[in-house]
């Protein structure tokens, strides 16, 4: 089942503790106007690999921080949907998975541990009184007759599950669900930008399944020529070196997108580029729009070549901000990207990614 009370806590950070050899967990404490609030957050994982796989979205830009910059301070459950303001390291293309490390969380030196990675960031908004950081994940307590055992407040009180919450293994797949990843925003008004601290267990998988968020059983085999006879024409050759060669992600990639067209009714385009050095065929692919409604592609698009593909109603992209998903023909995501209300103000201007 997926997490029992899953939202965002938003708030001021003004403390922190460092994950240890005993607790290996990155602690804040947070508060709002009348409440302590303490967000655990996993800097090493249970499950072999234990190094976490982490990216900070230094200017993070994405519909998202609109959905949740309005919202009360403290904790507010949300809808595991699209529009919510809930987080989906999948479906909602909230960064480039190609950008993740692992990284351990105490390692001898500056600036080179999860640990301090973190730390900076908190750092920096414990420093700015106007900055907000907005914690994603499940909800705890309150613990009644009970204190927080590392900042002491009564009662006892915060969020955890600070990470992807799908693609599971072992005891962890009863966590599994979409639309209810975990993750940090961290809001700096004065400088008017967001920051972005996503974190993923390396234990957990990159596909899963639309309801569920189970991982799915792989299609593909690992093998290059299996892939090869998968995505690429019979002309192709047999053997080719390809990157993370057990999925298709990557080959194919989102470079642009008009979303605002001037013509009437509009006329909205994506734009796709092949990556690899091989012609890719293109025969059941799809491009997804916010609401997964999904236009179809056909042919094949030659190595180095781009494509530009008409979005065909009534699939739409909203000038309201959104995310397009290119998918291959078992619904694998290939690539994703997200736009923001701001950056699709100007008609007639295409935004590149």
């Amino acid at each position: 089942m997926p997490l029992k009370k899953y939202g965002v806590l938003k708030g001021r950070p003004i403390e922190v503790r460092l994950g240890t050899s005993g607790n290996a967990h990155y602690q804040v404490k947070l508060i709002d106007d009348t409440v302590d609030y303490r967000i655990a957050i996993n800097v090493q994982s249970a499950v072999a690999p234990s190094e976490v796989e982490y990216i900070v979205v230094e200017n993070f830009r994405h519909p998202v921080t609109s959905r949740v910059v309005d919202l009360p301070a403290g904790f507010t459950e949300l809808t595991r949907a699209p529009t919510s303001g809930a987080l989906d390291y999948i479906r909602g293309n909230l960064f480039d998975r190609s950008g993740m490390r692992p990284l351990p969380f105490d390692v001898p030196g500056v600036d080179n541990d999860l640990n301090e990675k973190i730390n900076s960031i908190m750092q920096r908004a414990m420093a700015d009184e106007n900055a907000m950081v907005y914690a994603f994940g499940e909800r705890w307590g309150p613990e009644q007759n009970k204190k927080d055992k590392f900042f002491g407040f009564s009662p006892g009180n915060g969020i955890h599950d600070i990470h992807m919450n799908q693609g599971n293994v072992g005891d962890y797949v009863k966590d599994d669900g979409v639309w209810q990843d975990g993750g940090m925003l961290v809001h700096f008004p004065a400088q008017n930008t967001w920051v972005g601290i996503f974190l993923k267990f390396q234990s957990q998988a990159w596909h899963t399944d639309d309801s569920t968020g189970h991982r799915l059983v792989a299609s593909l085999s690992g093998q290059p020529e299996d892939l090869a006879s998968k995505h690429f024409p019979p002309a192709a050759p047999t053997h080719i070196e390809l990157p993370d060669s057990d999925e298709p992600e990557g080959l194919v990639r989102i470079i642009a997108a008009l979303v605002n067209s001037t013509q009437s009714p509009e006329v909205e385009t994506v734009t796709l580029i092949n990556t690899s050095a091989h012609a890719i065929a293109l025969d059941g692919w799809t491009i997804a729009d916010s609401a997964k409604i999904k236009t179809p592609l056909t042919g094949t698009l030659p190595a180095g070549a781009s494509l530009v593909v008409t979005i065909v109603p009534p699939a739409a992209l909203s000038n309201r901000g959104g995310v397009i998903t290119l998918l291959e023909e078992n619904g694998l995501k290939v690539h994703g990207v997200s736009y923001t209300r701001e950056q699709a103000r100007h008609p007639g201007w295409t935004i590149v990614f």
